[in-house]
């Protein structure tokens, strides 16, 4: 293989690690390559970010590789952050969300029973955008985390308080809550954009 497709294919794994990074050892055993030969291509790779007008610099802690952005743009990626970026929730973090607000406070393990699927990510794009929070821990083994809405929340759909939420008819199953809540998420995410 080229060494330059060598040198991509190792920008794509740093990239593809996020935040997390990848170690130095793990990056080698992929691919195949000495200790030397690793050091060197990545030596290579530094050079280019640094002496290139490239947005991101290539950054090592403890023998972890990550991709990180140029300290000389930080006014702009403030500038981002502070702009208010308008996205649609996902029909994963729409469920999660629904089943969050009318259940709450509720684990991610009681989310995940009920959605019959993994919710980990959806959980995590609800934090981040600030709609749910950590509200506590539950009793028992473990003592997972609850999670609840924020102000953020009824600010985004329009309501003065939780208690503004429709409510849902008592002779439904879980599938149909979760559908009714979908439904009324929708709506509602779709008048906001």
């Amino acid at each position: 293989m080229d060494i330059n497709d060598i040198k991509a294919i190792m920008e794509g794994l740093i990239f593809a690690s996020g935040d997390e990074g990848i170690h130095k050892k793990d990056l080698r055993k992929v691919l195949d390559l000495d200790k030397d030969m690793a050091n060197h291509l990545l030596d290579e790779l530094k050079f280019e970010y640094e002496h290139a007008k490239r947005g991101f610099m290539l950054m090592e802690s403890q023998q972890v590789l990550f991709l990180t952005t140029k300290p000389e743009h930080s006014e702009y990626f403030t500038k981002f952050r502070e702009t208010k970026v308008h996205t649609k929730l996902s029909q994963a973090a729409l469920e999660t969300l629904a089943i969050i607000a009318y259940l709450q406070p509720i684990t991610r393990t009681e989310i995940e029973q009920i959605r019959g699927v993994k919710s980990e990510r959806p959980l995590q794009t609800l934090v981040a955008r600030a709609l749910i929070e950590e509200i506590g821990r539950k009793e028992g083994v473990g003592r997972p985390i609850l999670f609840g809405t924020t102000v953020e929340f009824l600010t985004y759909f329009g309501l003065s308080s939780i208690k503004d939420l429709p409510p849902l008819p008592e002779d439904i199953n879980e599938i149909e809550v979760e559908e009714e809540a979908d439904l009324f998420f929708s709506r509602l995410q779709d008048i906001n954009n």
